[in-house]
């Protein structure tokens, strides 16, 4: 279709197509109902957690059709009231579902900050003060870890921070890959425990390494992998002619809340020369804390560390640090490409501050500047009590269910994801005890209360 004569010469380009003064207005009211919606209501006890609709019914209250005229101001406003109040509230104190929730007012600050500034971090020139925030964060976590120097970037989840690990550990193994693939690499194996977190086969299949390869671990009663148990099950890959490559161990299983020994799976990574890779997501933050950091003994032996902070922290989604206890530029090799209008090397100041490039993304959040603020805001004392009193929680939780009727405890592990016979977001799950109900196979509830 032609375009019409003198079309593009009609657009005024002297007119920003923004109307500031409206837009402003428009904020500050907005900001008004984050607060008292957003903020407020979520975190007040007395509020409910969720005004539940079903699907369709949702769709109607919400109106989501998009037409070729916009709102008004009034509509508008309406519309983000909607949008808090028929949306789950994950910072209210009675939501147990998901292990992100809780919310910080400091954190929450950082945020917003994020969102202003709308930038990548992965130049000086473009991100100056985020980049620092995060070079400062990411040494201070792995300080934390145990090592003195070393590697690390924010990731956008803990899954694509474990997915980053086994990337970095095949290019360790086989820098060729990097450049040539998979086709002349021998089949590789990976080992993780039966209770370790699904992101583990999502990336051995986006790698191409391919989940027939990822080999599940037995583990004892309490959920932990069984030392014992990966030595049988490396040599019997080895005896099939797979490589082993890599081991992920888990600080903070998912359901069971359980810590693998780590010492004792270094030794046997160690005997056989692979990559150990501690998948801490939420068990990480335990290392801030004198009394908790035993639960992850052993730390220090990895080769690389994922660490949520937005679990047990509540500095919000999301947060997610890979750290690499390599300082030789390991990252850099595995992932870098040097785009020559980003990364120039002849730049006025220390190129070694442009980190993007250690990132398989190009646009990326800067994730480091919430949890820089809420750690300015607490130190690190604050967060450590924040983290045990959510184990000194569940230890009230525990003996809670053990002493009341009608309440089955499945399983005692002393960490935040206490697993019981209840369902916090839908109700108890309840028997009489002795009933010689078989718990494993408890219908689950059909839908949400």
């Amino acid at each position: 279709m032609a375009e019409p004569s003198g079309y593009w010469d009609s657009i005024p380009l002297d007119d920003p197509g923004l109307d500031i003064a409206a837009g402003e207005e428009f904020l500050q009211e907005v900001f008004q109902i984050l607060l008292e919606e957003g903020v407020q209501k979520s975190t007040d006890v007395t509020q409910k957690v969720c005004d539940w609709k079903e699907p369709q019914e949702l769709r109607e209250l919400l109106d989501l059709e998009l037409r070729s005229h916009g709102e008004g101001q009034e509509q508008l406003l309406q519309r983000c009231r909607d949008v808090l109040r028929l949306s789950v509230r994950t910072g209210h104190p009675r939501f147990f579902n998901q292990l992100f929730s809780g919310l910080d007012h400091h954190a929450l600050a950082g945020r917003f900050l994020t969102e202003t500034l709308n930038t990548s971090p992965y130049t000086y020139e473009v991100a100056p003060v985020l980049l620092l925030m995060e070079e400062q964060v990411l040494a201070k976590l792995r300080e934390l870890v145990g090592w003195s120097s070393g590697d690390g970037i924010f990731a956008p989840g803990g899954s694509m921070s474990n997915t980053l690990a086994m990337n970095v550990a095949r290019f360790r193994r086989f820098p060729e890959s990097r450049s040539r693939g998979n086709w002349d690499l021998p089949r590789l194996g990976l080992f993780a425990s039966q209770e370790s977190h699904y992101s583990i086969l999502k990336g051995a299949a986006l790698l191409g390494i391919g989940t027939d390869n990822v080999h599940l671990v037995r583990t004892d009663e309490r959920g932990k992998m069984i030392p014992g148990e990966l030595e049988k099950e490396i040599q019997r890959v080895k005896a099939e002619g797979s490589e082993p490559l890599f081991v992920c161990a888990t600080s903070g299983t998912t359901v069971l809340g359980a810590f693998d020994p780590l010492d004792a799976i270094a030794d046997v990574c160690a005997r056989h020369g692979l990559w150990l890779h501690v998948d801490a997501a939420w068990g990480g933050s335990a290392l801030l804390s004198p009394q908790l950091r035993h639960l992850l003994a052993g730390i220090h032996r990895a080769d690389s560390v994922t660490w949520n902070p937005h679990k047990l922290l509540m500095v919000g989604l999301q947060c997610s640090a890979f750290l690499l206890r390599d300082g030789s530029g390991l990252l850099q090799r595995c992932h870098g490409v040097g785009a020559p209008y980003l990364f120039q090397r002849d730049k006025f100041y220390d190129v070694s501050l442009d980190t993007g490039d250690k990132s398989p993304q190009c646009g990326r959040r800067a994730d480091g500047l919430k949890l820089w603020i809420l750690w300015k805001a607490v130190g690190s004392q604050g967060l450590a009590r924040r983290v045990e009193r959510a184990f000194a929680a569940t230890r009230y939780l525990l003996e809670q269910v053990k002493r009341r009727e009608g309440f089955q405890l499945v399983i005692e592990n002393l960490s935040t994801s206490a697993s019981g016979s209840s369902h916090p977001a839908c109700g108890a799950r309840t028997a009489p005890r002795n009933s010689g109900t078989n718990w494993e196979r408890w219908p689950q509830p059909s839908r949400r209360r």
